[in-house]
């Protein structure tokens, strides 16, 4: 709360308790009586004196009557101060984050910042991806300003909050609200907003999928199916289960992975794995490489062409990613 709301507050309570206290003393009321002819006296109601006062009681009484209105004029200024600033705060704070968003582009959307969304912001987060996230959740929103999220207050089956939130310059965008009908509504619409946003999108069953994929989304995801065959994992094979954590999660571990596209101009388009030499010149490995029409091929042999489009799957440092990454 601001220092000159709790002052006025403190002020407003010192009078009330001095005018109590003054008329017990100079005229010998009770407490009840003497709170109520502090009240009237400062409010300036008007109303008749509890009983006739002495002439040191009137003195006091105009004492009070100037400390009293001084003490409500300044309150209510406080308050009224208080109220219209954080209005204004928070109209011009919106208005910054409007500005903001809007020059945003190649940038991601997480909708809904609940148990599954929260987890996905932080990821971004930790890896320096500029996102926004949108829910209608106060407290979601809230949270998200105090983390320092970009963010959009309102229900993104709207079509004008997807807007706000860039969607029409987004790069990717994942719908993880808590019902299926959303995530295939925010798909929907995202992909007629922008056709070539990449969407992946939550499921609570297995059922809903198929509906959400042709909705738009390119991946839909069910947390209770994922994690149910990550706990096989771990107890069907540990040392896996426990290095691709390491690799994909680790936050002190040395490598990553990671994808890269072979672009039209790349220097290595139309040789071979072999001819690139890519493990001797960056020290990556490529693990896989898929193609524009999606094929994906695992342990790519050595005599693999590399084409404008392909997506390589590598596994690296970040200084032989980004070594790798110049080249391509």
């Amino acid at each position: 709360m601001p220092r000159r709301v709790i002052i006025a507050a403190s002020l407003l309570a010192a009078v009330l308790t001095v005018g109590t206290i003054g008329y017990q003393v100079l005229e010998g009321w009770g407490i009840l009586d003497s709170l109520y002819m502090t009240v009237i006296t400062i409010a300036t109601v008007g109303y008749r004196e509890v009983a006739p006062l002495s002439d040191a009681g009137r003195i006091f009484t105009i004492a009070l009557i100037f400390a009293g209105v001084g003490g409500i004029a300044y309150s209510f200024g406080a308050i009224i101060e208080f109220m219209v600033e954080g209005h204004l705060r928070t109209l011009l704070e919106g208005r910054r984050m409007h500005k903001r968003i809007s020059e945003l582009s190649d940038h991601h959307i997480v909708v809904g910042i609940g148990r599954v969304g929260s987890v996905v912001a932080r990821s971004f987060a930790d890896e320096g991806v500029t996102f926004v996230v949108v829910d209608s959740c106060e407290e979601c929103i809230l949270a998200a300003e105090e983390a320092g999220w970009l963010f959009v207050r309102g229900d993104a089956t709207d079509e004008a909050v997807l807007k706000e939130a860039g969607v029409e310059r987004a790069k990717g965008l994942v719908t993880a609200v808590d019902t299926d009908a959303d995530n295939l509504f925010v798909a929907l619409t995202a992909r007629s907003l922008n056709p070539s946003i990449y969407i992946v999108a939550r499921s609570s069953s297995v059922v809903s999928e198929a509906k959400i994929l042709r909705s738009g989304a390119d991946k839909v995801l069910t947390p209770n199916v994922i994690g149910g065959r990550r706990m096989a994992d771990m107890v069907l094979h540990p040392v896996v289960s426990d290095y691709l954590d390491v690799v994909t999660h680790g936050d002190e571990i040395e490598f990553r992975l990671d994808s890269l596209t072979v672009g039209a101009s790349s220097a290595l388009l139309g040789k071979s794995i072999r001819e690139a030499r890519i493990r001797d010149r960056t020290g990556a490995y490529i693990l896989a490489v898929r193609s524009p029409a999606g094929v994906l091929n695992t342990n790519p042999p050595a005599e693999t062409v590399l084409a404008a489009g392909d997506e390589l799957v590598v596994l690296g440092t970040r200084a032989q990613l980004a070594t790798l990454g110049s080249q391509l």
